[in-house]
């Protein structure tokens, strides 16, 4: 494959800010259209960005933006997000499902409508997005799934902290397999993307610890560099894959990861789901 995606589609659930947003600039850097398919059209009091800053941030990378206010518990409004989508830029190669809700909390203290709506944006949203992208994806060279979601690592240590959200991000991972499965024939790669450490955004500085937990993470671009490496391999040769953010790269050539560090010298903060059979590569934390 080449080297770039010029010219190619993203359509990026919860792109107007954190990974979402990173993985857009990415590929606009290329020279990518970018579909921002997010719910923040107007500014939020503590979350930067909405889809129209995110827009003109790929714009100034050197895409082209199309925002879209998007829910992706709302079937219509993906439908139509998508048919837009390939109708503006005549096409549509990669779906990236970026778009989740995080509650950890334990189970007695889980109210129903935050469990509800974990699994409506989680899974749900991210089967829905997939469901009604795979008419688009068919006629795509070079079409790519992709759901930052974790490993299935049936731990009980993942389920027993905060069952309610470890089973809707699962519920990612199991579209992965799933899918994967189902559209191998059509050529159509479905993969999983998952950080080894806390990432800086923030849904990260609100519910886990602020500042503190913000100077030990590394930087939305570690993913967002995985993934453009991700997008151009041939979608035929790798599907199905629960990939770690370091260990993909690291296999792609990537030797100093220093430069994702928001704080040099900081001790990294592990991220959940990360299988002890999967070990940083080597000099990847130091």
């Amino acid at each position: 494959m080449s080297g770039t995606l010029s010219g190619k589609t993203l359509f990026i659930t919860g792109a107007s800010r954190g990974i979402g947003l990173a993985i857009g600039l990415r590929a606009a850097r290329d020279g990518a259209n970018v579909a921002i398919a997010a719910k923040t059209a107007e500014p939020h009091p503590k979350l930067a960005g909405t889809i129209y800053s995110a827009a003109d941030a790929v714009e100034q990378a050197g895409g082209r933006a199309l925002p879209l206010v998007v829910d992706v518990r709302d079937e219509a409004a993906v439908q139509v997000a998508l048919d837009r989508t390939a109708e503006h830029f005549g096409g549509l190669d990669i779906v990236v499902n970026n778009a989740s809700a995080i509650s950890l909390t334990p189970t007695p203290q889980t109210e129903m409508k935050r469990f509800d709506l974990m699994h409506q944006i989680n899974t749900r949203g991210t089967y829905m997005v997939s469901k009604y992208a795979i008419p688009h994806l068919e006629k795509a060279e070079n079409p790519h799934i992709l759901m930052l979601s974790p490993p299935l690592d049936m731990a009980e240590r993942w389920f027993a902290p905060h069952l309610a959200y470890t089973m809707a991000k699962f519920g990612m991972s199991m579209c992965v397999l799933g899918l994967a499965g189902e559209l191998r024939r059509k050529g159509i790669a479905v993969n999983a993307l998952w950080p080894r450490t806390t990432i800086a955004t923030a849904a990260i500085e609100n519910l886990l610890g602020g500042e503190a937990i913000m100077r030990a993470s590394r930087t939305p671009e570690i993913m967002a560099d995985a993934a453009h490496a991700l997008f151009l391999k041939e979608a035929r040769a790798v599907t199905g894959q629960f990939l770690i953010d370091d260990t993909f790269l690291a296999a792609e050539g990537v030797t100093d990861f220093s430069k994702y560090r928001v704080t040099p010298g900081i001790p990294l903060a592990p991220d959940f789901f990360v299988p002890d059979a999967s070990p940083a590569p080597p000099g990847a934390l130091a």
